[in-house]
């Protein structure tokens, strides 16, 4: 060692002095062979990792678009052969009210009335009168500057997904049609209790189809069923819970 290493202060043994060099401080900065190799490992196995995840959000991604693309789109050879497929994967979480490519605009309005049944303790019916559920919706909307989606929306796609999973039968011949009617019977008799004091225990509904007639205007041609007269459909009365009862189907 230098008289000018000794000056400065540089101490026997430190780094860079050959003649002290201290194997343990030699291990501690350069690592075992077993460290660096186990590095390089766990580097390529969280890579794999994360490589196989991407591919499979990838897959599932893609995979959900194309289903809902075919949900969306209008009918095609692909999405009539694998409606079930695609209904079971769309149904009940992802589920879309609007189509790839507007359809004609609506020719009818459906108007949605209510009337409840009381059975008193000796067994007499109290039959109410008729409460249009679709004016109540109409009144909540006009004038108003930021109308409610619920109030618009809920009762007639209620109407419309019963329409379409049960037809003219009012018999559900499925769970989701079975369920539809218990969710539109729920939206009913809540909404009738919002507005009319008294318990009852059955609720019926009276649905008519009015014409929607053109505008003065209009040059675009309205089907034949929009110079129909009014069409009346009463459904049976429903029982109300508001417990889900078990299907039984």
């Amino acid at each position: 060692m230098s008289i000018k290493d000794t000056c400065y202060g540089k101490a026997p043994g430190a780094k860079g002095d050959k003649g002290g060099e201290d194997p343990q401080i030699t291990r501690e900065e350069t690592g075992t062979p077993e460290m660096i190799t186990e590095t390089p490992r766990r580097t390529r196995i969280l890579k794999a990792i994360t490589a196989v995840a991407t591919l499979f959000l990838l897959a599932v991604s893609l995979t959900h678009v194309l289903l809902v693309f075919l949900h969306v789109a209008p009918a095609n050879s692909v999405s009539q052969r694998y409606n079930k497929q695609i209904n079971a994967w769309v149904y009940p979480l992802f589920e879309q009210n609007w189509r790839l490519f507007a359809p004609n605009p609506e020719s009818v309005n459906y108007r949605i009335s209510a009337r409840t049944m009381r059975t008193s303790a000796d067994g007499t019916q109290q039959v109410s009168d008729w409460f249009d559920l679709s004016a109540v919706d109409d009144s909540a909307v006009r004038h108003s500057v930021f109308p409610s989606h619920t109030e618009q929306n809920m009762l007639r796609r209620a109407w419309s997904s019963y329409l379409e999973l049960h037809g003219g039968d009012d018999q559900p011949h499925s769970r989701r049609a079975w369920m539809m009617q218990q969710y539109l019977s729920n939206i009913s008799a809540q909404r009738v209790a919002a507005h009319r004091h008294g318990s009852f225990d059955d609720i019926q509904l009276r649905v008519t189809v009015r014409p929607v007639p053109a505008s003065a205007g209009g040059a675009g041609v309205r089907p034949a069923a929009a110079s129909a007269p009014d069409n009346t459909r009463y459904l049976p009365w429903w029982k109300v819970t508001w417990k889900v009862a078990p299907y039984a189907g």
